[in-house]
Parts: structure tokens; C-alpha cells; sequence
């Protein structure tokens, strides 16, 4: 029998994450005057949360948030429970009130690429990021009120309305290294006045 003499198949690299290592941290530590490429600014992860606090009563939206973060992230997510009972919220210690996507690698770079470039246009009225939302560390957390932007779920998908939060988590000294990470990957920011 003959050896195949085929080339194997191209490994699939995120077109984000392929910008990024052959141009946007050259750049960066140009921009920022960094002498070490450990220094420039780079995405760790990106957490996807909803929380589902009435989900104590209604067992179907636990249901309805993992389906949408399943299609949205591809990945399975996990479920949360509350670590303290509060009785004035009627809620109990163990009790399942949301549901997280921890995004990595490729699938990291993919779903930011998404975001910026195919949901935040798509959200009514809108007029760029709020650049108040960075932590101390450099974190970036946009909060979205429904999921419906997403072109990957359907109607019935959208039938029971939730919100979700993305949190962007950058290794940088500072926020202002990071928001500059983030112009650069095309994150839309409001106009300073």
C-alpha cells in the first residue's frame, strides 16, 4: 500500500487570536513602551455568567439559561449555587441561582471576535462600551439585559427573556493598558467629551 503523501490539515487558528500574535502585541508594545513581550497586554479568559435568581421557583429557566449559553459558548455550563442564605431574598444556602461559561484558547478569541464585531452592533440604541466598567486589575464586564442579540438563537430560544454578563479578563499593569488592548481588538468605546 502506498503512503499518503497529503499534507495534514492546517490547524484552525482564530482569526482574532492570529491578528493578535502576528500584529496587535508588536504593536502594543510599540504603542506602550514595553521592552518585554511578557508585559503587553493579552486576553486571560472571557466568563460568561447569568443569574437566574428566580430560577428557585422556576426550575425552567435554569433550562433555558444553560441552552443559551450552550449555543452561544459551545461549551456545557456550570451551574452556581448561593454560599450564604438570606432570608429576605427567600434564599437558601445551596440553592442553584445561575449558570457560568469560563472561555479559553480558541474558543476565547472566537466568541470576542463575535461579540465585538457581530452582537454590540446589533444592541438598540447603541453608542459604544462604557469605559467605567474596568476593575482595578484591568477586568472588562458589559452587562446585557436580553440575550435576543445573539444570532444563534431562535425565537422560542428568546421566548423567556434573561440578561448575562461577559466579563473580559486581561492580563495588564494597569486599566488603561487594557482598554487599549481592547480598542485594539475593535471594542467600540463612547466618545469621551
Amino acid at each position: 500500500m502506498a503512503k499518503s503523501t497529503a499534507a495534514p490539515p492546517a490547524k484552525y487558528e482564530a482569526r482574532l487570536k492570529k491578528l493578535y500574535n502576528s500584529t496587535y502585541s508588536k504593536e502594543l508594545m510599540k504603542e506602550l513602551g514595553l521592552k518585554n513581550v511578557s508585559e503587553v497586554p493579552r486576553l486571560e479568559k472571557i466568563v460568561i455568567n447569568i443569574g437566574l435568581g428566580r430560577a428557585k421557583d422556576e426550575k425552567r429557566l435554569l433550562e433555558v439559561g444553560a441552552n443559551t449559553l450552550r449555543k452561544i459558548t459551545g461549551q456545557q455550563p456550570v451551574e452556581t449555587v448561593a454560599r450564604l442564605s438570606i432570608a429576605s431574598f427567600k434564599l437558601r444556602e445551596g440553592n442553584k441561582i445561575g449558570l457560568k461559561v469560563t472561555l479559553r484558547g480558541q474558543r476565547m478569541y472566537e466568541f470576542a471576535d463575535r461579540f465585538i464585531n457581530i452582537i454590540l452592533p446589533r444592541l438598540r440604541d447603541f453608542h459604544g462600551v462604557s469605559a467605567g466598567s474596568f476593575d482595578n486589575q484591568g477586568n472588562y464586564s458589559i452587562g446585557l439585559t436580553d440575550q435576543s442579540v445573539f444570532p444563534e438563537l431562535s425565537y422560542e430560544d428568546t421566548a423567556a427573556p434573561h440578561g448575562l454578563q461577559v466579563v473580559f479578563n486581561i492580563k495588564a499593569k494597569d486599566h488603561e493598558q487594557a482598554r487599549v488592548l481592547l480598542e485594539k481588538l475593535g471594542m467600540p468605546f463612547e466618545r469621551r467629551s
